[in-house]
Protein backbone atom coordinates (compact mmCIF):
# COMPACT_ATOMS: atom_id res chain seq x y z
CA UNK A 1 0.00 0.00 0.00
CA UNK A 2 1.27 3.69 -0.79
CA UNK A 3 0.49 6.63 1.07
CA UNK A 4 0.60 9.90 -0.08
CA UNK A 5 -0.02 12.96 2.86
CA UNK A 6 -0.09 16.57 1.58
CA UNK A 7 -1.26 20.03 4.04
CA UNK A 8 -3.25 23.73 3.47
CA UNK A 9 -4.31 25.94 6.52
CA UNK A 10 -6.02 28.77 6.97
CA UNK A 11 -7.17 31.20 9.42
CA UNK A 12 -10.72 31.32 10.97
CA UNK A 13 -12.61 32.35 13.85
CA UNK A 14 -14.93 30.28 15.62
CA UNK A 15 -16.55 29.62 19.04
CA UNK A 16 -18.31 26.20 20.79
CA UNK A 17 -22.05 27.43 21.75
CA UNK A 18 -22.86 25.34 24.74
CA UNK A 19 -19.78 24.68 26.05
CA UNK A 20 -18.72 25.38 29.53
CA UNK A 21 -14.57 26.64 29.04
CA UNK A 22 -12.37 28.90 27.25
CA UNK A 23 -13.75 27.91 23.75
CA UNK A 24 -17.30 29.62 24.42
CA UNK A 25 -15.72 32.60 23.31
CA UNK A 26 -15.22 33.95 19.78
CA UNK A 27 -11.42 32.82 19.17
CA UNK A 28 -9.51 32.23 16.27
CA UNK A 29 -7.01 29.23 14.46
CA UNK A 30 -4.72 28.95 12.20
CA UNK A 31 -6.70 25.50 10.64
CA UNK A 32 -4.28 22.79 9.60
CA UNK A 33 -5.47 20.04 7.57
CA UNK A 34 -3.47 17.31 6.48
CA UNK A 35 -5.18 14.98 4.24
CA UNK A 36 -2.97 11.32 4.02
CA UNK A 37 -4.22 9.34 0.78
CA UNK A 38 -3.30 5.59 -0.17
CA UNK A 39 -3.62 3.60 -3.34
CA UNK A 40 -2.11 0.01 -3.87
CA UNK A 41 -1.11 0.19 -7.10
CA UNK A 42 1.45 2.88 -8.96
CA UNK A 43 -0.04 4.68 -12.28
CA UNK A 44 1.79 2.97 -15.25
CA UNK A 45 1.26 5.65 -18.07
CA UNK A 46 1.80 8.79 -19.14
CA UNK A 47 2.98 11.57 -16.83
CA UNK A 48 2.07 10.01 -13.56
CA UNK A 49 4.01 7.21 -13.95
CA UNK A 50 5.34 5.60 -10.99
CA UNK A 51 3.00 7.70 -8.70
CA UNK A 52 -0.43 7.34 -6.52
CA UNK A 53 -1.51 10.66 -7.78
CA UNK A 54 0.29 13.39 -8.91
CA UNK A 55 1.15 15.99 -5.46
CA UNK A 56 0.37 19.18 -7.91
CA UNK A 57 -3.50 17.85 -7.63
CA UNK A 58 -3.30 16.72 -4.29
CA UNK A 59 -2.41 20.10 -3.38
CA UNK A 60 -4.39 21.85 -5.35
CA UNK A 61 -7.58 19.76 -4.32
CA UNK A 62 -6.76 19.98 -0.44
CA UNK A 63 -6.24 24.09 -0.96
CA UNK A 64 -9.49 24.24 -2.85
CA UNK A 65 -11.58 22.61 0.09
CA UNK A 66 -9.73 24.42 2.88
CA UNK A 67 -9.46 27.81 1.40
CA UNK A 68 -13.89 28.62 1.25
CA UNK A 69 -13.14 28.92 5.04
CA UNK A 70 -9.88 31.67 5.04
CA UNK A 71 -10.26 34.50 6.89
CA UNK A 72 -14.21 33.75 8.04
CA UNK A 73 -16.12 33.39 10.88
CA UNK A 74 -17.58 30.30 11.02
CA UNK A 75 -20.89 29.34 13.10
CA UNK A 76 -23.16 26.69 13.98
CA UNK A 77 -26.69 26.80 12.86
CA UNK A 78 -28.94 28.06 15.48
CA UNK A 79 -26.11 28.94 17.56
CA UNK A 80 -26.57 33.17 17.13
CA UNK A 81 -29.37 35.07 17.24
CA UNK A 82 -31.12 36.61 13.90
CA UNK A 83 -30.12 40.05 15.11
CA UNK A 84 -26.33 39.21 15.86
CA UNK A 85 -25.96 37.44 12.08
CA UNK A 86 -27.68 40.20 10.62
CA UNK A 87 -25.49 42.66 12.34
CA UNK A 88 -22.49 41.13 11.52
CA UNK A 89 -23.53 40.82 7.57
CA UNK A 90 -24.16 44.52 7.51
CA UNK A 91 -20.15 44.83 9.14
CA UNK A 92 -19.75 42.90 5.91
CA UNK A 93 -18.30 40.04 7.89
CA UNK A 94 -17.23 36.57 5.91
CA UNK A 95 -19.95 34.28 7.96
CA UNK A 96 -19.67 30.34 7.07
CA UNK A 97 -22.77 28.83 8.62
CA UNK A 98 -22.08 24.87 8.95
CA UNK A 99 -24.75 22.20 10.34
CA UNK A 100 -21.84 20.75 12.54
CA UNK A 101 -20.57 22.26 15.90
CA UNK A 102 -17.33 23.57 14.66
CA UNK A 103 -15.11 21.69 16.30
CA UNK A 104 -11.48 20.32 14.86
CA UNK A 105 -13.06 16.70 15.19
CA UNK A 106 -15.89 17.31 12.92
CA UNK A 107 -14.06 19.21 10.59
CA UNK A 108 -11.77 16.15 10.12
CA UNK A 109 -14.60 14.31 9.05
CA UNK A 110 -15.98 17.11 7.13
CA UNK A 111 -12.74 17.24 5.29
CA UNK A 112 -12.30 13.25 4.75
CA UNK A 113 -15.80 13.36 3.15
CA UNK A 114 -15.03 16.36 0.73
CA UNK A 115 -11.51 14.45 -0.47
CA UNK A 116 -13.53 11.52 -1.31
CA UNK A 117 -15.97 13.25 -3.22
CA UNK A 118 -13.30 14.48 -5.28
CA UNK A 119 -12.53 10.78 -6.13
CA UNK A 120 -9.78 10.30 -3.71
CA UNK A 121 -9.16 7.00 -2.27
CA UNK A 122 -8.75 8.90 1.91
CA UNK A 123 -7.27 6.71 4.39
CA UNK A 124 -7.63 9.76 7.14
CA UNK A 125 -7.16 13.47 7.78
CA UNK A 126 -6.18 15.36 10.77
CA UNK A 127 -7.15 18.98 11.57
CA UNK A 128 -4.96 21.04 14.10
CA UNK A 129 -6.30 23.93 16.06
CA UNK A 130 -3.24 24.37 17.49
CA UNK A 131 0.29 23.36 16.59
CA UNK A 132 0.07 20.78 19.53
CA UNK A 133 -3.44 20.02 19.33
CA UNK A 134 -5.30 17.71 15.97
CA UNK A 135 -8.26 15.67 15.62
CA UNK A 136 -7.61 12.75 12.79
CA UNK A 137 -10.40 10.69 11.28
CA UNK A 138 -9.44 7.51 9.62
CA UNK A 139 -10.83 5.14 7.33
CA UNK A 140 -11.41 2.31 9.16
CA UNK A 141 -9.31 -0.59 7.69
CA UNK A 142 -12.43 -2.83 6.07
CA UNK A 143 -13.10 0.01 4.10
CA UNK A 144 -9.89 0.24 2.77
CA UNK A 145 -9.93 -2.74 -0.11
CA UNK A 146 -11.21 -0.12 -2.47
Amino acid sequence: MYYLKAESSFDAAHFLSGYQGKCKNIHGHRWRVVVEIFGKELETDGQTRGMVRDFGELKRDIRFITDVWDHSFIYEVGSLKEKTILALKEEEFRLIEVAFRPTAENFSRYFFEQMQEKGYLVYQVAVYETPNNCAVYRKENAEMED
